[in-house]
């Protein structure tokens, strides 16, 4: 909550009473609840699909300072939900292009750029200038480190996560709640969890779980109403349906049990794959494995854009599967490529040559990942799969192709 007595600052200006004017007849809000957003600081961690309306709605409440956090540049891709940018924005730093329009929504607010990759390193410091933090965010690394920063900095966590078309948010604030770890004590395996540039998401789920998002932001730095701290909401929108499932402190949480075991912010030992290694930040670290052992897998199941361009420009291209849905294709696809879906590989086996050489491909890499695995259990020795998927021959060897 803000360490702030409302009735010590001073008044509204005329502007503000107007701009706010529906927020002073709320009983809940009042001149006095203005006041105290006013003088509060919310972190939005990520302006994506989820930072865009969760930033735009505080912004528009008159929340004072507005931290954003990001390192990424604006990518036509982005447009179908991340309301805050424009197409002529795309290629601009996302934090820039969110400033600006922040500003544009309330000139009497302030936005702080914070142009940067949350890290073990800069965490608590970034978290530490404010009264609550809300993640945007979209792999599983940040939100560990976020959700570890926020307990060791005695912080509030918003949370919100989107995929296809279903959508959560909570609270995590212990001790009067439980955080992420109570719930999710350990990252799954890379490659078990699909993120949105594998399996899609509708992009107006961002809006609603994001404003969601916001609505509790709003009610914390309040102090009113029933936030969802000890809940855990989940939408549909596929079958326009919400439900409310019920969480609980763990009390051997490794982080905010009874003994907790992590007393220090590192590095969640986890890899999402589905990001081309062009793509890939500094934080996002495989997990240690011996180098000479790292190598030798790599040759036999792994195979870069790159490298199969060469092959190709070579004339010893290899047979080329793709396990994507029918509906990719026709956004683009490699030449000469055979279409598998996924959902049809294991029954369609038997239309594939065991002793043939052939990497498997699909959007951005987890689901021919799965496909190679699949295809080496049922006796496929000569199988690889495109590391990154189509996305990183779009990015390294074809800039032309389409992306999605």
């Amino acid at each position: 909550m803000p360490n702030c007595d409302p009735t010590s600052t001073s008044e509204l200006s005329a502007s503000e009473l107007t701009r706010y004017s529906r927020h002073l007849l709320l009983e809940e809000v009042g001149k006095n609840g203005q006041v105290r957003l006013k003088q509060s600081r919310a972190l939005v961690i990520g302006m994506g699909g989820l930072g865009s309306p969760i930033s735009l709605y505080l912004a528009a409440a008159g929340v004072g300072t507005i931290g954003i956090v990001d390192f990424d540049t604006v990518d036509l891709s982005n447009l179908q939900r991340q309301i805050l940018h424009s197409t002529d924005n795309v290629g601009k730093k996302k934090t820039q292009s969110a400033k600006a329009r922040l500003l544009e929504v309330n000139p009497e607010i302030s936005v702080i750029v914070h142009e940067e990759r949350i890290s073990v390193e800069n965490a608590l410091t970034l978290i530490g200038g404010y009264d609550v933090v809300i993640d945007g965010t979209d792999n599983f690394q940040t939100r560990y480190l976020v959700n570890d920063a926020c307990v060791l900095g005695k912080k509030p966590l918003v949370y919100g996560s989107i995929f296809r078309f279903e959508g959560q948010a909570t609270v995590f604030a212990p001790p009067q709640g439980p955080c992420y770890r109570c719930i999710y004590p350990d990252p799954p395996e890379a490659g078990a969890v699909p993120n949105c540039a594998e399996g899609g998401v509708l992009g107006v789920l961002a809006g609603v779980i994001g404003s969601i998002q916001a609505a509790e932001a709003i009610k914390l730095l309040l102090g009113t109403g029933q936030t969802l701290m000890g809940r855990l909401l989940l939408y549909d929108a596929l079958e326009a349906n919400f439900e409310t499932l019920n969480l609980k402190r763990n009390p051997n949480c490794p982080l905010c049990g009874k003994q907790p075991s992590i007393t220090s912010l590192h590095e969640t030992n986890f890899v999402c794959p589905t990001e081309p290694k062009s793509r890939r930040g500094d934080a996002m670290h495989r997990p240690a494995l011996d180098v000479a052992s790292e190598s030798t897998e790599r040759q036999e199941t792994e195979i870069s854009a790159t490298e199969l361009s060469d092959l190709v420009k070579a004339g010893k291209s290899p047979f080329l599967l793709d396990v994507r849905s029918m509906e990719e294709t026709m956004i683009c696809n490699l030449d000469n490529s055979v279409l598998i879906p996924l959902p049809e590989l294991e029954r369609r086996l038997g239309e594939l040559d065991k002793n043939e050489d052939i990497v498997v491909y699909c959007h951005a890499g987890v689901r021919s990942h799965h496909a190679a695995s699949v295809m080496r259990r049922n006796g496929f020795r000569k199988v690889r799969n495109l590391t990154g998927g189509i996305t990183a021959w779009a990015l390294d060897v074809d800039r032309s192709m389409p992306r999605y």
